[in-house]
């Protein structure tokens, strides 16, 4: 039985895995989806009491945490990540430390960046160095602008209550910087990008270059958008098509008798 691991991102937690997990147990993948440190726990409560020092922490604390999980695998997982989990999946998939890998509207390595207005004031809020260490507060408002923004108040409303979460900038400030390089031109494991047309935070136009960056002609790195979607694609409704899209696309590089030449289907 193969293993899914399941990579959050940030202003979330392991709640939001939740029916990823459901679906791909009953097809027959073992799954596990780990918290970041200082966001386990129910969103509620660490948005009522934020964790002590959540701003001081860094990203190489997380992916710290997932080598550890992954090291005692019986055999290299497939992971899945959204966001800055998405990265964190290149970055281990880099590590030859992964099966596979897909990434769901990921921040893209090397510093990569969009030139995107809802891209650019959603990176400069968060990573604004004038504020230190102290965490980024995420409200309603925010969430529905960022995450949800073509979905109607309510809906984001209970998106957020049942799954934000407060988070580290210094998480973001890293992603930009040394930590988050990768040499896109060396040979790696699988690699599906996934990109949401309408995704305020990782643009698609953002994500297909991270997808092209790869340049390894043995090596699979394919691209699918969604059209409709927001930074929520893996939450708002319709999210059982992004989950059957990539299931299918495991099952293909699983059977295929080619592993390293990418395969498109529709």
């Amino acid at each position: 039985m193969k293993t899914i691991l399941f990579i959050h991102g940030m202003f979330q937690n392991p709640k939001s895995w939740d029916n990823w997990v459901d679906y791909f147990t009953r097809i027959g993948y073992n799954c596990i989806a780990p918290a970041w440190p200082r966001h386990e726990g129910e969103p509620e409560d660490l948005r009522k009491y934020p964790p002590e020092k959540l701003g001081d922490l860094h990203l190489k604390k997380v992916i710290k945490n997932i080598e550890a999980l992954i090291t005692v695998q019986d055999e290299p997982p497939i992971l899945i990540g959204h966001s800055v989990g998405g990265l964190i999946v290149q970055l281990m998939v880099a590590k030859g430390m992964a099966d596979s890998g897909v990434a769901i509207s990921s921040v893209a390595p090397n510093g990569m960046l969009a030139f995107d207005w809802g891209f650019m004031k959603n990176s400069a809020l968060i990573a604004n160095p004038f504020k230190g260490n102290e965490p980024f507060f995420t409200d309603l408002e925010t969430f529905h602008a960022a995450f949800c923004n073509t979905m109607s108040l309510e809906e984001a409303k209970l998106a957020f209550e049942e799954t934000a979460t407060h988070d580290s900038r210094n998480i973001l400030r890293d992603c930009m910087g040394e930590e988050g390089q990768i040499d896109t031109a060396l040979p790696h494991a699988p690699l599906l990008f996934i990109g949401a047309e309408k995704d305020e935070i990782i643009p698609a136009e953002l994500c297909e270059r991270n997808a092209k960056a790869y340049t390894d002609d043995k090596s699979i790195a394919d691209y699918k958008e969604f059209a409709g979607r927001t930074h929520w694609i893996c939450g708002q409704d319709g999210w059982q098509k992004v989950a059957a899209y990539i299931s299918k696309w495991l099952e293909i590089h699983e059977s295929a008798k080619y592993p390293t030449e990418s395969i498109g289907y529709n």
